[in-house]
């Protein structure tokens, strides 16, 4: 069993084929997945999509790119939203400086709005970076007591230093895709070194495709692909790492908070 804990299923990419997306997902051992937002658009579709997939939960959030964007009525929006069982985690947010002139003092305001609001909701954040480590860790060092619900940083690509200050945040390290690239022989080392416990898998669907598949449509069905790599990497079952990864994403996420668990 897996949990594909990002994806973007409301992506035009699947305008044709979601149900069956979903329902071949579902097949191959995918027992949940969470769709994301990255706007406050996007966020409302992930929150619809969720509502009438009962394996299918969201993440709302409001993307770096687009922090001007985040005003206190959107802001409130959000927050309505996740007030919904449904909605499980604040994300994707975050920082990316990759063009250099990108208003970061924007962005750091909305990544800490939005961290503001995940611990009054109680939710785990998901995080984006890039470009942005060292003053993504800084700030989550600074507001490490607004950290006590969790998150995850989202397709993690950094160092192994950088991923244990993660951990010892109480974060996550989500892998997807990327992890099975050729060209990716520094992510595979600290993969090797991190523990299964702090591990989730995703896909970013339907971007980063892992191999052998790369350069396709990629979707949440691709999950035991991006585990067999991982399995692989650690010298353990794939079946291991579905059982550690999903009690991961269960937790974190309360994805069986019906069940009372």
């Amino acid at each position: 069993m897996f949990v594909d804990t990002h994806s973007h299923l409301t992506d035009l990419k699947y305008i044709n084929d979601i149900e069956d997306v979903v329902k071949k997902s579902n097949q191959v051992g995918v027992k949940y997945i969470i769709t994301s937002g990255f706007d406050l658009d996007s966020s409302k579709k992930a929150f619809e999509f969720a509502r009438y997939h009962e394996n299918v939960y969201a993440s709302i959030g409001i993307y770096p790119e687009y922090a001007e964007t985040l005003t206190e009525l959107k802001l409130k929006e959000l927050e309505n939203l996740a007030n919904d069982k449904k909605v499980v985690a604040i994300g994707e947010i975050g920082l990316q400086f990759s063009t250099g002139e990108e208003n970061k003092e924007q962005q750091i305001n909305a990544f800490l709005k939005q961290i503001e609001l995940a611990y009054k909701l109680k939710l785990p954040i998901v995080i984006h970076c890039r470009d942005a480590i060292g003053t993504m860790v800084e700030i989550l060092k600074k507001n490490k007591e607004k950290l006590i619900y969790g998150g995850t940083m989202h397709c993690f690509n950094g160092s192994k230093e950088m991923a244990n200050e993660i951990i010892k945040l109480g974060l996550y390290i989500s892998v997807g895709g990327v992890s099975t690239f050729k060209n990716a022989s520094n992510l595979k080392e600290v993969l090797k070194a991190v523990p299964l416990e702090k591990v989730l898998l995703e896909t970013d669907c339907p971007y980063l495709a892992p191999q052998p598949y790369r350069g396709e449509r990629n979707a949440p069905y691709y999950i035991p692909t991006i585990a067999e790599n991982l399995a692989n990497l650690k010298n353990l079952t794939v079946e291991h790492v579905g059982e550690i990864t999903t009690n991961n994403a269960i937790k974190l996420f309360n994805l069986e908070k019906d069940n009372g668990t």
